[in-house]
């Protein structure tokens, strides 16, 4: 993958609250959507669940937030640095942090696209170690995910290393891409009311979290096709190459994420499809590339299908 050189980097759609305090106190719901890829085993509990509507999930919930929406008392964003090592889009070829800039505007221009005015764009949170959102506090451990109570998409950068560390990934600024595109995903869903759909607490093969998360997988897929050709406020595209190694390594990521993965590798063991709450590795691969070949949200209708793969 390799960005454009040249090009303006927009960080105002970043709150880095690295190195920030903020304690892990309660919050409003429980609706939080990550990638299903938590540390220890499954972690199934709260944070690795999207349930949406409720207290913390309706769409209109969170409507107007300032910049700073979903801060803790005594916590703080300090964008300073990110802007002046993201200054250049070319920086995304050398730093983890600035491309995750480059793929946040990118991605949020594609959805703009495809929806227009009922998209309206969101942050994503740099955090270290833990932070405090309105869906609870969460931990690195978490792995990334969204709140729709706040609407913001929030990571622990030092994610991606465990990708690779722990679940055998190969790894790549692709598949980082797919992750974050992958929470945005989530907020589409928010947006539009598709998380209304899922019953709180619901798990198995064919329950309404997994098929939100395979439709999050999809539109991942969806954006990544258009992604060398989305223009920023340029007028051209942030990202200038997608290659075929660069795919092979997010279907890589996408079968290390899946729940039999990480049952059989980093839980007990013992593979049950009755706890399933994101999808299988071989059907977050499909769905991933159904978005992909397709470049069609429309094609990404993982509630009416009987055949989820």
């Amino acid at each position: 993958m390799r960005y454009r050189e040249g090009g303006d980097l927009d960080t105002s759609s970043i709150q880095d609250r690295r190195g920030r305090s903020g304690g892990l106190g309660g919050g409003r719901g429980i609706a939080v959507g990550g990638g299903g890829i938590g540390l220890v085993g499954l972690l199934v509990i709260v944070l690795v669940q999207v349930l949406g509507g409720g207290s913390g999930g309706g769409a209109g919930t969170g409507a107007g937030l300032g910049a700073l929406a979903g801060l803790a008392e005594g916590e703080t964003a300090d964008n300073a640095a990110l802007e002046q090592s993201c200054d250049d889009s070319g920086d995304a070829n050398d730093s983890v942090e600035c491309a995750v800039v480059a793929d946040v505007e990118s991605i949020q221009d594609f959805w703009t696209q495809q929806l227009g005015p009922q998209y309206v764009p969101t942050q994503t949170v740099f955090f270290s170690g833990q932070v405090q959102t309105q869906c609870g506090g969460a931990t690195s451990g978490s792995g990334p995910f969204y709140c729709p109570a706040d609407r913001l998409v929030y990571i622990d950068l030092s994610f991606f290393d465990t990708l690779r560390s722990q679940f055998g990934a190969q790894g790549g600024a692709f598949p980082n891409s797919y992750v974050i595109a992958h929470e945005y995903g989530h907020h589409v869903q928010n947006l539009l009311g598709t998380n209304q759909q899922v019953t709180p607490g619901e798990s198995g093969p064919t329950s309404g979290a997994v098929r939100l998360e395979l439709q999050a997988d999809c539109y991942a897929g969806a954006w990544a096709n258009h992604a060398t050709t989305v223009p920023d406020e340029s007028g051209a595209p942030l990202i200038a190459e997608i290659t075929q190694d660069d795919v092979d390594r997010a279907l890589d990521t996408a079968g290390r994420i899946g729940d039999d993965f990480i049952q059989e590798n980093l839980g007990g063991g013992n593979v049950d499809q009755d706890a399933f709450t994101h999808g299988s590795s071989e059907q977050r691969q499909r769905w991933f590339l159904t978005g992909y070949e397709t470049g069609d949200p429309a094609r990404c209708d993982t509630f009416t299908t009987d055949d989820l793969g």
